[in-house]
């Protein structure tokens, strides 16, 4: 998916023999010309830099074929793999701020949806275990939201649509973390609290059986029996050949089990109550 954007065709410029009439224009076109010459060996140069692995003198190069002909079709190219080089050396913050300026003075171009894109990845390769601040991985969805909204049918937009999955997982991954560390300290409604986001932010990521069940564990420790059975008839619904719900079951003496099949309709009623936030 990713790439560099290389150098394009140019037309050749014939020069053809002119009378003394049009000698200013003749060597108006061949001004032309060599400045095209000379921006494609600048351009070439920062290609093969590029391609040697070379990124911080790729990045000087393609900068300069932006200073040096600001009005060429290639300094509009160079701009975006200026951002392309900076990325590759894991210089994300330029990497970043490249292709904003890129996609604001190019809103139009053809390559906006791969600039959206690199910016997501840029986050996204950064993002840490779950145990840290999650910062990135939220500038990480936001940029993955963006390239998804403007761009739906880009094969950028597929790509980053499966990312964008990991990156809510992780998000998830995050909110379980903390909620289990408030469950075993007996800090049970603050666990309950981050539960109930995985559930109603969250709920197509692999991390809600698991929140269910604890869900299900935390309003049993409060004595909340019903609570607990209302979201244990959601888990069995929904999950009914997981690990989290065998867990849950074992937690519920037979009296409890067979309330959940007295009352069929807690299954519509709890995923609607669950779901609206408070």
């Amino acid at each position: 998916m990713l790439r560099f954007i290389g150098l394009s065709a140019f037309a050749i410029l014939s020069l053809s023999a002119c009378s003394s009439s049009d000698k200013d224009t003749t060597l108006k076109d061949a001004s032309q010309f060599d400045e095209r010459r000379e921006v494609e060996v600048l351009y070439e140069e920062a290609a093969t830099a590029m391609k040697d692995g070379r990124y911080i003198e790729a990045s000087h190069l393609f900068q300069e074929v932006e200073r040096q002909y600001p009005y060429s079709q290639l300094a509009v190219k160079s701009q975006l793999n200026t951002a392309y080089a900076a990325y590759k050396n894991l210089n994300y913050d330029e990497a970043v701020i490249s292709l904003d300026r890129f996609v604001e003075l190019h809103p139009g171009n053809e390559d906006v949806p791969y600039a959206l894109y690199l910016k997501a990845l840029s986050y996204y390769e950064q993002i840490s275990d779950v145990r840290r601040d999650q910062e990135i991985t939220l500038l990480a969805l936001n940029a993955f939201d963006a390239l998804i909204k403007r761009h739906p049918e880009s094969d950028y937009a597929r790509d980053g649509t499966l990312k964008r999955d990991l990156t809510l997982d992780h998000l998830a991954g995050k909110e379980m973390e903390v909620g289990r560390y408030y469950l075993t300290r007996g800090k049970v409604n603050a666990g309950i609290n981050r539960f109930l986001v995985v559930i109603r932010q969250f709920d197509t990521t692999t991390h809600a059986p698991e929140a269910l069940h604890r869900l299900i564990e935390s309003y049993l420790i409060l004595g909340l029996e019903e609570q607990a059975l209302r979201i244990a008839a959601v888990l069995g619904h929904n999950y009914p050949g997981s690990e989290w719900y065998d867990a849950s079951y074992k937690l519920l003496s037979p009296e409890q089990r067979q309330k959940i099949l007295d009352n069929r309709g807690w299954v519509d009623k709890t995923i609607e109550a669950i779901l609206k936030p408070e």
